[in-house]
């Protein structure tokens, strides 16, 4: 018989100690529904707040999690070093603090039936209208600069197949990895498959985007652009 997919989950860890024993179990089960061999990575990549700690808790009591530390903040820089060692058939990660375990279900679904394709989640709404302006905004300076398709450039989750060896090559450290990874995929003509997710409010705590690390974004897009260039990474339109 042919054996089940394998699927290697990379979850970053920031300031994640009042929610990270709840949600990572509750992933686990919802995934593992779809008869999927799993590997959890843990990446904590914020203050030493007990996050360490309840990560390490989590890898003692099952075999499929593994804790990790990100050498510096930053959310790519965690995908990054997740993605570096994930063994699955096929990847993928997600923000722990905003995702549901269902619909870290969905993704996983979608991936495994697409054979081939990149999936990913598109928020649709925003919390406030200065959100939903903001992220209107960077979402058409990206469609610009990277001749892209998709509707949510930063949405998660995203899976891929690990064979698209080019999103494993992914080189940024902050949040413009997501839109490095939705670039390289216009790039290099990968199908990708959006699906809907309604308003994902957080577990807990409060979301990190502030007027500096939406400017950081912004601006950073055009560096990225430059980035890709060099690298024959960019669309067909914009070379």
């Amino acid at each position: 018989m042919t054996p089940p997919p394998t699927v290697s989950i990379v979850l970053p860890c920031y300031r994640a100690t009042d929610h990270i024993r709840d949600v990572v179990p509750r992933m686990i089960d919802e995934v593992e529904k779809l008869g999927a061999s799993l590997e959890v990575l843990l990446v904590v990549n914020g203050p030493r707040d007990g996050t360490d700690e309840a990560a390490a808790e989590l890898e003692a009591v099952d075999p499929r999690v593994t804790a990790l530390r990100a050498s510096d903040a930053g959310w790519g820089r965690a995908v990054r070093t997740g993605l570096a060692v994930g063994t699955g058939d096929y990847l993928a990660y997600t923000n722990l603090a905003r995702t549901p375990p269902e619909v870290l279900r969905t993704a996983v679904t979608l991936a495994l039936d697409s054979r081939g394709s990149v999936v990913k989640a598109s928020r649709r709404v925003r919390d406030s209208a200065v959100r939903r302006a903001g992220s209107l905004l960077y979402n058409l300076e990206c469609r610009v600069l990277f001749d892209l398709s998709v509707f949510d450039v930063n949405g998660t989750p995203k899976v891929f197949p690990s064979d698209l060896v080019d999103l494993r090559d992914l080189r940024r450290d902050d949040d413009l990895i997501d839109v490095e990874f939705v670039a390289i995929c216009a790039s290099r003509g990968y199908q990708v498959i959006e699906f809907s997710v309604p308003p994902l409010p957080r577990h807990t705590g409060a979301s990190t985007t502030n007027v500096a690390s939406a400017w950081h974004m912004y601006s950073g897009a055009f560096t990225l652009r430059r980035q890709l260039a060099r690298r024959g990474l960019l669309a067909n339109r914009n070379r």
